[in-house]
């Protein structure tokens, strides 16, 4: 029986090189989102963070855009 490990920041990229398609702004907010979520790791260590995020923080930010996009799109639409 094979247990995944778990792995809460296995979908972020921590590279700090700009990539090759990303605008300087897109590259300054990952870099400082980046920060944030290293700093908030170190300060309550990894068994609060897997409480807090259970899947990976990669799939807290995925989940946490669609939901402002459909926030968003609901309103435009309400607004229309």
């Amino acid at each position: 029986m094979t247990t995944e490990e778990y792995r809460p920041l296995r979908d972020l990229d921590l590279s700090n090189a700009r990539n090759e398609n990303e605008s300087y702004e897109d590259y300054r907010k990952r870099l400082k989102q980046n920060e944030k979520i290293l700093k908030l790791y170190n300060t309550v260590g990894l068994d609060a963070f897997k409480e807090m995020f259970p899947a990976g923080v990669g799939e807290a930010l995925k989940n946490s855009a669609e939901e402002a996009y459909n926030e968003n799109a609901k309103q435009l639409g309400e607004v229309k």
